[in-house]
Order: C-alpha cells, then sequence, then structure tokens
C-alpha cells in the first residue's frame, strides 16, 4: 500500500517556488562532533574498560607487580533502522510540476520533488537520530537506547536529582553547580569534558547571565542584558556546555567526550537515500525510497559520568 499523500496545491500554470518542509532539529551532537563516532561495527563491538589501584609504591631492589589491574567490557550494538516510503506518480498530474513529469503517459517523479524529498528524508533521519542518542527507548519502534536510558540503568553513573519545577533562569547557574560539583576530581580538568545540556537548560542560562539571577547583576555579562548572547560557545566554571538538542527538558550530562560512543556501519548509510522508480521493474506508476542504516550509542566507564534528571 502507498504510503499516503496529501496533494493539496491548485495547478495554475508553472511551478515557480520550492518546497519547503518544516523546521527540523539539526543532528548537532553528531554534526558538531560532541561524542566519538565508531564507525565500520558489522553486529557489535567491545569497549574494553581498564581501571588500576594506586600503581606507585615505594621502590624496592626486587620486581614488585603488587598492583591491581581490573579489564572489564561494555558492549556497543547497533540497531538495524530503515526509510521506506512508496509515492504514486498519478498522485502529482494536478500539482504544479506536472509540466516537469514530461508529456508522455510513461512519467517521472518531478525533479525538484525528488531533490526535495530526499533532503527531507535524510534531515528526518538526523533528527530522529539525534533525539535516539540522548533519550532513546530500546523497546520503542525506531528508536535505540540512547544515553540517559543506559546511565539511569547504571549504579556506577552519579545520579544528581533535577529540581522540582523544572530549570529556570532563576535557579539554573546553582543546577549546573550540583553537576559541576559531582564531577570527579581527576576529570575537572579533563580537556574534552563536556556538560551536555538540553535546550531549556541552554535558554534559562544564557537568560540568567543576561541579568535575570539575583547573583548576575541586573544588567548582566558586559551590562549587555539580554543582548549579550550571539550564539557563541558556553561554559560554566571552566568546563564547555554542549546543547543536545536531542536531550529531553531538565536534563544534563556531565561526561568526557572519548567516554560516550556513537556506533555505526558505514557512515555514509546516513547520507544515502535511495529513489527507485518502478515502472520498470514492475510496470506500476510507484516510485519508492527507501533508506537503510544502523545506529547505537554507549559509554566506557560509568563513574566518570554524572547524570542530572
Amino acid at each position: 500500500m502507498a504510503t499516503t499523500n496529501s496533494i493539496t496545491t491548485t495547478y495554475a500554470g508553472e511551478f515557480a517556488g520550492e518546497y519547503i518542509s518544516a523546521a527540523l532539529l539539526s543532528g548537532s551532537t553528531l554534526d558538531n562532533g560532541l561524542i566519538t563516532v565508531k564507525p565500520n561495527i558489522k553486529f557489535k563491538e567491545v569497549i574494553k574498560k581498564v581501571s588500576t589501584d594506586d600503581i606507585v609504591k615505594d621502590a624496592t631492589c626486587d620486581f614488585d607487580p603488587t598492583s591491581a589491574i581490573t579489564l572489564t567490557e561494555r558492549i556497543i550494538q547497533p540497531d538495524f533502522q530503515q526509510v521506506n516510503l512508496q509515492l504514486c506518480k498519478k498522485d502529482f498530474q494536478s500539482d504544479w510540476e506536472a509540466a516537469s513529469m514530461g508529456f508522455s503517459a510513461f512519467q517521472s517523479l518531478p525533479p525538484s520533488f525528488a531533490d526535495f524529498l530526499i533532503g527531507h528524508v535524510a534531515s528526518k533521519v538526523a533528527q530522529r537520530t539525534e533525539q535516539s542518542i540522548w533519550a532513546g527507548a530500546a523497546a520503542t519502534a525506531g528508536q535505540f537506547g540512547g544515553f540517559t536510558e543506559l546511565m539511569t540503568a547504571d549504579a556506577d553513573v552519579t545520579d544528581v536529582a533535577a529540581v522540582g519545577g523544572g530549570v529556570n533562569s532563576g535557579n539554573v547557574i546553582a543546577q549546573l553547580g550540583a553537576v559541576v560539583d559531582a564531577i570527579g576530581s581527576t576529570l575537572y580538568t579533563s580537556e574534552d569534558m563536556f556538560i551536555y545540556v538540553s535546550q531549556n537548560v541552554a535558554r534559562a542560562y544564557v537568560r540568567a547571565l543576561g541579568g535575570f539571577a539575583t547573583n548576575v547583576g541586573a544588567a548582566g555579562i558586559n551590562a549587555d542584558g539580554t543582548q549579550w548572547y550571539t550564539g557563541g560557545t558556553l561554559s560554566f566554571d571552566g568546563i564547555k556546555i554542549a546543547v543536545a538538542n536531542g536531550l529531553a527538558d531538565n536534563t544534563m550530562v556531565a561526561a568526557e567526550k572519548s567516554n560516550l560512543y556513537f556506533g555505526t556501519g558505514l557512515l555514509a548509510d546516513h547520507n544515502e537515500v535511495k529513489v527507485i522508480d518502478m515502472a520498470d521493474i514492475d510496470g506500476s506508476q510507484n516510485v519508492r525510497v527507501v533508506m537503510r542504516f544502523t545506529a547505537g550509542v554507549q559509554y566506557g566507564i560509568g563513574s566518570d559520568i554524572v547524570l542530572y534528571s
């Protein structure tokens, strides 16, 4: 059965515009390199973890290997996912682009619409992947288990309880402070340590620094008020803040980028959308849109992560 197409435009000559899709969440986590990408995973990959005790000992004349080395592992196993759409070319005969389909009874999908559809599908996949990376539920169709689900189930992860009523400009500095206070002393100065925050936390922090918090000052940063922020980088107590569009509201994760992994088969699979004209295959007027890829996340050392939720 073909995907339902709702064509509501009125054909009145040559199409002179462009198709416009609704604004989509960008795949900010992967696009901005905020976590470590592990490509070329066909089925699963083992992430080895090494921990040691205090390896520095008082010197002796003998070789004395009394230190303890513990090897553990975590498994990253990307899920197989797909996009399957089917459109009938006949549905576009009354639309604005009818002339671009050609005048033969053996017609093709409007070229500009095909281009738009490819970009739209790829963008929707990027949006869903971003959401699944952070807030995905393994039991939900079309998603894979995200970091929040994995971390919530791990007793090694340091949990910080979210404030009642949610994060706002009046309490965001205190809440960010609670996350920083929970970071281990050996990790605080790590160069790739980030505080990953949801959009509402980022907005509250920007507003607080604009003068809407009692401990910042009425005029905010540089006395610019709400005009101070122009989309640049954010930090808190010397730790970089990364806005993760896929994080649920009132959620923060403090972790090293090198401790968070996104696994997939071929990275190119996420950018390849196949448009298949079925006319030469089964004689129909259908066009199929196909995309297949694998995706999954995992982290290495749970005790090096702080989850605020």
